[in-house]
C-alpha cells in the first residue's frame, strides 16, 4: 500500500518535471525560433516593434520611438492586464465572426485568448484560439448564432486581460440603417479621436465601414493596426465593423495588386505588393478575418489571400469589394506622360489611348460576384456596394493647391472599360458605391453612356487630412451643365474627369488651409437607407463639429437625398404592364431585355404593385421570385407607350 502511494507520488513529481523541462523546451524553440526576422533578412526591418526581442527596442523600453515624418507611435509594452487591445466582428447568415487584437506577449505567456458570453447574468467561456505569430491577433467563429439579440461579450487573456461589448442584434424592424463612411486615419496625427468617436456614438451608426488606411506605419502595420484600434475601439466594440485594408495599411504609396505577383520598381506601379506574401496576409488576417467568409476563397497567385465577400445588416446587403488586389499596374502597359508612371500631365494625352485591351480593375471573379449579388436579394430590401476607392477622378488638384493633374490612375476610373462595366453591374441592383481613399469629399452621379445614367457615388472624407491634400478646382473655374439647383457650391453639374469617364458632381469639400487642422476638410461621412421611403442620404461632417450639442452645420453642398431607383438612371422609353401582388409579399422583380439578353436591373419591389420600366422598345423577359428571381418567369411582354396606362398582370406567389 505504501508502496503504491509512494510510487504514484513519484510518478506525479516525475511527470511535472516532464512537463516544466517540455514548458521549459518550448519557450527555447519560441524564442530561438521569434529572434530570426519573421519575414526574412530581406526585408528585416518590418515589424520590429512587435516581433523578436520587441520590448527591448525604442519606443517599447521606456525610450522614445524615432517618429520621422509620422508621430510617435504608442508603446506596445503595456501593463498586462491590458494586453487585450481591442476586438471586432460581423455575423452573417447564422455565423458570428469575432477577431481580437493583442498587445505583443512576452516569452511565458500563453499564446492563447478565449471567447466568453454572458449569459444568465454569469460570463461563460463559449471558445479558445492560438494567438498569432507575428501579429499578436486572435479569431473566433461561432457557428448558430442567433442574431435576434444583443449579447454581452469579452475577450480574455490570461487571469487579468479583457476586453469587453456587445454582439448587437440584426436591426432589421428598423426603417432607417445607419452606416458610417470612414478611411484614411493619419499617423502624423496621434492620440485620441475623441472628437470622432464621440459625435459618431450620437449618430449610433448600425454599422462601421472602415475603407483602407487605417493608419500609415507602412511597415509597423501591428503597431499602427493596434494604434488605430485604441483609437476608435470605444465605438468599435458594439457594433458590427467592416475593416478592409488598402494601400498604406500594406505598406505602399499606391498598389496595383495585379492577382498577387511581386512589384520590382519603385513606386510599386508595375503592379504587385513590394513585402513579402506573409506580411500582405497578415495585415488582411488583422484587418479582414471578421468579415463573412469570402464568397470565392481561392488564393490569388503566389498564395495571397482573398476576403471580397457580402453582408446584410437590418435588411441592406452590402457588396464588399477588393478593388486594388486584380487591378493592372501602369507602369510598362502605357507610356510614361508625367512625373511617374500613374500621373499625366501631358496636355496631348488622349484618355482612349490608355484604356487598353486585357487591362484589369476588379477582375472576372468580382465581376461574376457582382452580377450574382445584383440578383439574390436574400433577406434584403437595399442595397449598396463598399470599397476603398472612387469609380472615378474627381480631383483637378494633386498634393497642394497649385499642383494640377490632368489625371491620376490611381483610381477606379481606370482603366475604363472596366470600370464602366462595374457601375453597370452596380446599377443592376440599384445600389450606391461608398468609398474612402481620396482625401476629398465628394457626391457624384456616374455617368456610363450618358451623364446620370449610372449610380450614384459617395467618396468620405480623410478622417485626419494630414498626408496628402486634394481639390475639385475646374480650370475655368464654372459649373458645369445641369448644375445642382440654389448649390452654395460653385462648380456643381456634368463634367468629364481627366479619364474621360462622365461625372455629375453633387457636392465636394475642398480643404480651405490644410495649416489648420480645422480647416483641413478632415471628417466623416454617414449614409443612411431609408428602407420605408426606398431613399438614400449622404451626409458629410466636419471633423470638428460637435453633434452632440445639437451642431447641424455639414460641409456646403450635403446632405444630399437620393431615391433607390435613381441609381439606374438610363432614360425611361416605356413601361412594361404592371404587376400585382398578394399584400406582404414584396417579391423580387428582374427585367431582361430580350434582343440582347442584358439583365435590366433587379429590385425588391414595394407594395403589392411594381411597374417595371424598360429603356427601348420590343420584347422583355420579367422573372419574380420571393428571395431571387426563379419563382415566375412572363417572356414576351411588350412596352407600353409612356403615356399609354398600361394593362395589369396579377402574380401571386
Amino acid at each position: 500500500m505504501n508502496g503504491a502511494k509512494m510510487n504514484r507520488r513519484t510518478a506525479i513529481k516525475t511527470s511535472a518535471v516532464a512537463s516544466a523541462s517540455a514548458l521549459v523546451i518550448s519557450q527555447k524553440f519560441l524564442a530561438a525560433q521569434e529572434s530570426a526576422p519573421p519575414f526574412g533578412q530581406e526585408f528585416s526591418r518590418l515589424e520590429l516593434l512587435t516581433t523578436g526581442e520587441w520590448w527591448k527596442r525604442p519606443g517599447n523600453n521606456g525610450k522614445p520611438a524615432p517618429k520621422g515624418r509620422k508621430g510617435a507611435p504608442p508603446s506596445m509594452n503595456v501593463p498586462r492586464e491590458e494586453v487585450v487591445a481591442f476586438a471586432m466582428y460581423t455575423h452573417q447568415a447564422g455565423v458570428l465572426k469575432l477577431s481580437a487584437q493583442l498587445f505583443p506577449l512576452k516569452p511565458g505567456e500563453k499564446r492563447e485568448a478565449r471567447l466568453e458570453f454572458k449569459r444568465n447574468r454569469k460570463w461563460q467561456e463559449v471558445a479558445k484560439t492560438e494567438v498569432h505569430y507575428p501579429g499578436w491577433d486572435a479569431h473566433f467563429r461561432i457557428e448558430k448564432w442567433d442574431n435576434s439579440k444583443d449579447v454581452n461579450y469579452r475577450v480574455c487573456h490570461g487571469q487579468k486581460a479583457k476586453f469587453e461589448g456587445v454582439v448587437r442584434r440584426d436591426p432589421s424592424d428598423k426603417d432607417e440603417i445607419v452606416v458610417a463612411n470612414l478611411s484614411c486615419n493619419s499617423s502624423r496625427t496621434t492620440g485620441p479621436r475623441t472628437e470622432i468617436v464621440d459625435n459618431l456614438k450620437h449618430h449610433n451608426p448600425d454599422l462601421l465601414f472602415f475603407g483602407g488606411d487605417q493608419h500609415y506605419r507602412h511597415t509597423e502595420h501591428t503597431t499602427g493596426w493596434i494604434e488605430f484600434g485604441l483609437q476608435y475601439r470605444d465605438i468599435i466594440r458594439d457594433r458590427p465593423t467592416i475593416c478592409i485594408p488598402d494601400d498604406h495599411d500594406v505598406g505602399h504609396g499606391n498598389v496595383w495588386g495585379e492577382s498577387g505577383k511581386r512589384s520590382r520598381i519603385r513606386g510599386d506601379a508595375d503592379g504587385g505588393y513590394k513585402y513579402p506574401v506573409k506580411y500582405v496576409n497578415q495585415v488582411q488576417r488583422q484587418q479582414t478575418s471578421s468579415l463573412p467568409d469570402p464568397v470565392d476563397p481561392d488564393p490569388v497567385d503566389r498564395d495571397i489571400g482573398v476576403y471580397f465577400t457580402r453582408l446584410t445588416v437590418g435588411g441592406v446587403d452590402f457588396a464588399i469589394l477588393e478593388d486594388r488586389k486584380f487591378k493592372s499596374g501602369p507602369a510598362g502597359k502605357i507610356p510614361k506622360m508625367g512625373p511617374r508612371p500613374d500621373h499625366i500631365n501631358d496636355p496631348k494625352y488622349d484618355p482612349n489611348k490608355i484604356d487598353l485591351p486585357g487591362l484589369e480593375l476588379l477582375g472576372p471573379r468580382q465581376e461574376k460576384f457582382l452580377e450574382d449579388w445584383s440578383a439574390d436579394w436574400t433577406d434584403a430590401e437595399m442595397k449598396g456596394v463598399l470599397s476603398q476607392t472612387a469609380f472615378c477622378g474627381a480631383v483637378h488638384m494633386h498634393g497642394g493647391p497649385n499642383s494640377r493633374l490632368l489625371a491620376d490612375l490611381d483610381c477606379n476610373g481606370w482603366p475604363q472599360t472596366p470600370s464602366r462595366r462595374a457601375l453597370k453591374l452596380i446599377r443592376r441592383a440599384w445600389a450606391v458605391h461608398l468609398c474612402g481613399d481620396q482625401h476629398l469629399a465628394v457626391t457624384v452621379k456616374h455617368g456610363i453612356d450618358e451623364h446620370g445614367d449610372g449610380p450614384y457615388g459617395f467618396t468620405g472624407p480623410a478622417l485626419i487630412n494630414t498626408i496628402y491634400g486634394r481639390w475639385w478646382h475646374p480650370l475655368d473655374e464654372k459649373a458645369g451643365p445641369n448644375p445642382v439647383p440654389n448649390s452654395p457650391l460653385p462648380w456643381t453639374g456634368d463634367f468629364k474627369d481627366g479619364l474621360g469617364n462622365k461625372i455629375s458632381m453633387l457636392a465636394y469639400a475642398n480643404p480651405e488651409n490644410r495649416a489648420d487642422e480645422k480647416k483641413r476638410a478632415d471628417g466623416y461621412g454617414i449614409a443612411r437607407f431609408n428602407k420605408k421611403t426606398r431613399k438614400i442620404t449622404f451626409e458629410c461632417w466636419p471633423r470638428f463639429c460637435d453633434v452632440t450639442q445639437g451642431d447641424k452645420v455639414q460641409y456646403l453642398g450635403w446632405p444630399i437625398e437620393v431615391d433607390q431607383d435613381a441609381n439606374d438612371g438610363r432614360k425611361v422609353v416605356g413601361w412594361l404592364p404592371e404587376l400585382r401582388f398578394d399584400k406582404g409579399v414584396n417579391p423580387v422583380v428582374q427585367v431582361i431585355e430580350e434582343a440582347t439578353g442584358e439583365v435590366l436591373y433587379t429590385a425588391r419591389a414595394k407594395g403589392n404593385r411594381f411597374k417595371p420600366r424598360a429603356y427601348s422598345t420590343g420584347k422583355h423577359t420579367i422573372k419574380v421570385g420571393l428571395q431571387k428571381p426563379d419563382a415566375k418567369m412572363i417572356r414576351g411582354v411588350v412596352v407600353a407607350k409612356i403615356k399609354k396606362e398600361a394593362g395589369e398582370l396579377k402574380v401571386i406567389l
